[in-house]
């Protein structure tokens, strides 16, 4: 006869006691600090989020850092910047490194600070005193004034857009010494200083013939750019014909307002960029802002219906290196209600129109292209069944997903409904916020219980000894309903390396420290 002794304790240890609060004030497991300074870099854009504001957020970024060491926290905003392509969050690390180790900040700026975009974030990260400085400093401006140096003339002049700052703000606050007469006509240009026009950039010249009418041939620069003068039709065509991938996505209202669709090839030309596998690879796009450009287009009647069809493609494309794992495998996409928040939080003026709940669901709708044996369970106050064509495209099922009624959280549901089925399976995957309160049976107090998920796991692991659970947070909180161990990997973000590092860990190729484990292998 067993000794129930025996398994009662082995039971209990996998099943650890609760160490923290969510959002909600329900148990919870509070990650290690490396591991929530990584759910953070991956997730977190500094706006406010369902539960946390972007003050909120800052605050906890920075109290992390502080109690990490600096090498760390330089590999984290690589990783994140190269492999998760984020940008708020990558900045203000190196922001954080320009105080506690400049020698660490020469060695990762160029690869972090990669375009002016970046470079703008950080010298306002720097100048709002965020760090405990206002100014950049000596060693700072130096590393600006390199990034200008290495830049070609004209792609500094097109890289002029935004403002606070500016570029040429930026080019008032550290003094480059120009190292040609191109540079040093240009930076006269910038500021406003008295320079020789027959020294700058052929494209520069260009687009100055052009504001004054002395053109009509629509210079080779950014949109924006020109959004500000009086762009007729023929004018918006022509950009159209040129523009690069990133500006055709986030400019077809633009183009169709301004009836560039009417032209005659103008919608088989878009179409035809949109869908071109090379681009969109270069391009580096989130599958989100694929979803976000389908949605608006197809709520445009002036957008043909082949530039929609192109969009879809570009999903597919997208979503193509999303790896097959091997067994059954089950996906819990959360469509509770706190997932209608932004998945990048808040931001005055600049919110974006994609919710957590489409990233969940496209998460889920792309695994399920890629496995069509996947099984997926929404979950919100309780599992909801549905059923998707995995034959359908990864726009339809992620659309019929986000569609479904939203209530409370309950992490737990879509398991214990596998459990009274007694299924098996080999790998789990849920998208949540991990804000579970539902099936919490103590508000305001942790410790000596499991939470449900746990508990729920616990059994489902008896069945399948050999399953593994991967739990992608997408919002930046700290707390998680299922501890980090060796069958159980909490990871943060929504780029496309979460597919890759699930395919790592379901394959058993991962370290015992598995996702900051991956983040500490980065070569700096």
């Amino acid at each position: 006869m067993a000794n129930k002794k025996l398994f009662q304790s082995l039971f209990g240890g996998l099943t650890p006691a609760t160490d923290a609060l969510n959002e909600e004030r329900a148990p919870a497991y509070a990650l290690a600090p490396r591991a929530q300074l990584a759910q953070y870099a991956a997730t977190g854009c500094l706006n406010t989020t369902f539960y946390a504001g972007a003050d909120e957020q800052l605050v906890k970024v920075l109290e992390l850092c502080a109690g990490l060491d600096a090498e760390f926290i330089a590999k984290t905003a690589v990783f994140c910047r190269e492999r998760g392509y984020m940008k708020d969050m990558p900045a203000l690390l190196c922001a954080v490194l320009s105080v506690k180790d400049r020698a660490l900040l020469n060695t990762i700026f160029p690869r972090v600070i990669d375009n002016a975009k970046m470079l703008r974030t950080f010298v306002q990260i720097m100048r709002s005193g965020a760090v405990g400085r206002k100014s950049l400093g000596t060693a700072p401006k130096r590393l600006v004034s390199e990034w200008l140096d290495a830049r070609d003339p004209a792609a500094l002049f097109k890289a002029n857009v935004g403002q606070d700052p500016s570029l040429a703000d930026i080019v008032k606050m550290v003094h480059p010494k120009p190292r040609d007469a191109a540079r040093e006509a240009l930076f006269g240009y910038f500021v406003g200083r008295r320079h020789a026009v027959e020294a700058l950039p052929e494209v520069t010249r260009s687009f100055e013939a052009f504001k004054r009418g002395e053109s009509k041939e629509v210079p080779d620069v950014p949109f924006q750019m020109l959004t500000a003068l009086e762009l007729g039709t023929a004018e918006w065509t022509a950009i159209a014909r040129r523009a690069p991938w990133q500006m055709t996505r986030m400019n077809l209202n633009t183009f169709a307002r301004h009836g560039v669709f009417n032209q005659r090839g103008l919608p088989e030309l878009v179409a035809e960029r949109i869908r071109d596998p090379r681009q969109v690879a270069r391009a580096r796009v989130f599958p989100y802002q694929l979803l976000v450009a389908y949605k608006m287009a197809q709520a445009n009647a002036d957008i043909p219906q082949i530039v929609c069809n192109a969009l879809q493609e570009a999903m597919e494309i997208a979503t193509a290196n999303v790896p097959e794992f091997n067994g059954k495998i089950y996906v819990f996409p959360d469509i509770s209600g706190s997932m209608q928040s932004p998945v990048t939080g808040h931001r005055r003026g600049a919110t974006t129109a994609v919710s957590c709940l489409d990233v969940a669901t496209l998460i889920a709708a792309t695994v399920l292209r890629r496995n069509p044996s996947a099984e997926v369970i929404p979950f919100e106050s309780d599992a909801v069944k549905v059923r998707l064509n995995p034959r359908d495209s990864v726009m339809t099922n992620a659309a019929k997903l986000a569609g479904l009624p939203a209530g409370g959280t309950n992490c737990s549901a879509p398991l214990a409904l596998l459990n009274k089925g007694h299924a098996h399976g080999d790998l789990v995957i849920y998208i949540s916020d991990n804000e579970s309160w539902i099936d919490a049976p103590h508000y305001g107090r942790f410790g000596g219980s499991a939470t449900q998920t746990m508990k729920e796991w616990a059994s489902f692991r008896r069945r399948n000894p050999e399953a593994r659970m991967v739990c992608i947070d997408i919002q930046p909180y700290s707390t998680v309903q299922a501890n980090e161990r060796a069958d159980i990997l909490n990871i943060g973000g929504f780029s496309d390396q979460v597919f890759d590092l699930i395919a790592e860990f379901a394959g058993g190729r991962m370290n015992a420290n598995h996702w900051v484990g991956v983040i500490e292998e980065v070569i700096l």
